[in-house]
């Protein structure tokens, strides 16, 4: 079996055993090692502990060596993509209350699209301004030729397909109904990223979820509610955001601005042309549209960018269970800004999504698992998924972006979904069966 080396009180290490036999990762988990004799490799390893667990800083490999697969257990998974999905909730969450408030000025259809082109003509702006002042942070990948497939049916599904199959099923819903049922959005991000990406989603992440669900449905109930014809396109809405939700993780490796913006920009032309041409609407006054712009960057745009780091962290299934705190954060916005929401509800929908947020919190999945090759471009640090080295031309100092090229790892730690665990699961992955990264 691999050694562990304990490393202070926060973490270990696992040295798996040089094979002279030359089996790869999966063939070597396979194996019983206690059957022929091991020969250890000797890797110098830096180590240095951060609190939540322990950085691998460098391996350094010989050529007559064989690498050693190197795992570190840290008492707590990385926080870094729930904070910003967390983060991308509240500010959408705040931002309701004064998207409503502009209502009384424009149809919805326009604010709409006033909202997402304010979200969009923002973080153009923070783009250029980036690209001025060559700030350290426009050192993020690049969108390629290769993701422009996936950015067109993000921006059709999630930017075309989505808003307008809301307006038409709020044309025939009442609004009851309506708020009920757009709570399906983080259902149908969920069972996308389980069934079709095989995102690990085990019976902690469904429960904390349905909680979470089942929060912003209380807040969302107004004491009736009827399946009216218009439930149909409104539930086929939800369904284009889930998939704009997961094929937005598939481009989470690239620059977050440049998506949100582009995303931005063509939903909120889309539903401006509606509300233009459509439903003949006029332009609100200019002191209504400045306010839409300024919470569609801030609501819309920033929300968004945190979000698609959130995806890049934590993967589809758990970004959008958490992103469906938004309607509580709206929810207490509102007693701030009308001095009109049901406290009891409230404290209600608080508690069952309390307790969905605890569940998602105490997870930790870890196994053992191995990283198939594989070359991508993405803003990383050297860490333990990131021992390569540098060509003359790879840029300086870290964190820092360039193609790389990962080489085949096994290892043991705790994990979410993100750019470099985006492996199977089999239903007895924690009795330390292999699976591939």
């Amino acid at each position: 079996m691999p050694a562990t080396r304990a490393i202070g009180t926060h973490a270990a290490i696992v040295l798996y055993p040089r094979n002279p036999d030359g089996l790869n990762h999966n063939q070597r988990a396979r194996r019983d090692f206690s059957s022929y004799a091991m020969a250890w490799d000797v890797v110098p390893v830096l180590a240095s502990g951060a609190g939540h667990g322990v950085r691998i800083a460098r391996l350094l490999a010989y050529p007559s060596w064989r690498r050693c697969g190197v795992a570190w257990y840290g008492k707590a998974m990385n926080r870094t993509g729930l904070c910003l999905a967390l983060l991308s909730a509240v500010l959408f969450g705040i931002s309701t209350p004064f998207a409503k408030l502009l209502l009384g000025g424009m149809t919805p259809q326009m604010a709409a699209g006033l909202l997402y082109l304010g979200s969009g003509t923002g973080l153009a702006l923070v783009l250029a301004a980036r690209r001025a002042l060559r700030l350290p942070t426009h050192d993020e990948a690049p969108l390629t030729r290769a993701d422009v497939p996936c950015l067109l049916a993000v921006i059709a599904s999630g930017g075309v397909a989505g808003p307008l199959l809301l307006m038409i099923g709020l044309a025939r819903t009442d609004a009851a109904s309506a708020s009920l049922l757009l709570n399906l959005e983080s259902i149908a991000t969920l069972l996308i990223a389980w069934v079709v990406f095989r995102e690990n989603v085990d019976r902690r992440l469904m429960l904390g979820a349905l909680a979470i669900v089942l929060g912003a449905g209380v807040l969302s109930w107004q004491g009736h509610a009827t399946l009216a014809p218009g439930a149909l396109y409104i539930a086929a809405a939800c369904l284009c955001w889930g998939v704009d939700n997961n094929l937005s993780g598939r481009l989470s490796a690239a620059d977050p601005v440049r998506i949100a913006m582009i995303k931005g920009v063509a939903a909120g032309s889309v539903n401006l042309l509606v509300a233009l041409l459509v439903q003949h609407a006029g332009l609100p006054g200019a002191g209504i549209a400045a306010g839409a712009a300024v919470v569609g960057f801030l609501g819309y745009g920033v929300s968004l960018v945190l979000f698609m780091l959130g995806l890049r962290h934590l993967g589809a299934a758990r970004t959008g269970a958490y992103f469906a705190l938004a309607p509580f954060m709206g929810a207490v916005m509102s007693l701030f800004v009308f001095h009109t929401h049901d406290i009891a509800r409230l404290l209600v929908a608080g508690v069952l999504m309390g307790i969905g947020l605890w569940l998602h919190l105490t997870e930790r999945h870890s196994h053992y698992h191995v990283h198939e090759p594989m070359e991508h471009t993405h803003r990383h640090t050297h860490d333990a998924h990131h021992q390569h080295t540098h060509g003359p031309d790879d840029p300086p100092g870290e964190p820092h972006t360039h193609r790389h090229v990962h080489t085949e790892l096994a290892h043991t730690h705790a994990h979410y979904p993100d750019l470099h665990h985006r492996h199977g699961h089999d239903h007895d992955h924690e009795s330390g069966h292999t699976h591939a990264a």
